[in-house]
């Protein structure tokens, strides 16, 4: 599984799109961008549709990305995770 970092670099590479024309979109740095694309720096959940309409995909596919990234790399390995994923599903 790609990290969130990870997805963001590969996106913005297949587009051709430099450091600095993502990040001046987000107003932040370039070696902000960097060091998210190298899990250096974690993105914000306000960064979501900005990085979406700058690398033309959907807010769902960054935002499922995100949560998925945010996911597996706070809570992967605890044992539960698939059950107590299962029950938070069944409140929400």
């Amino acid at each position: 599984m790609k990290s969130f970092g990870e997805y963001i670099r590969k996106a913005r590479e297949e587009k051709g799109l430099p450091l600095r024309r993502i990040a001046a979109a987000l107003d932040i740095d370039t070696s902000i961008l960097s060091k998210i694309e190298r899990n250096e720096r974690q993105a914000t959940t306000e960064m979501i549709p900005i990085l979406a309409e700058s690398l033309e995909k959907s807010v769902r596919d960054i935002e499922m990305q995100f949560i998925h990234s945010a996911i597996i790399t706070d809570l992967g390995e605890l044992k539960y995770l698939k059950d107590g994923l299962k029950e938070l599903l069944k409140t929400i």
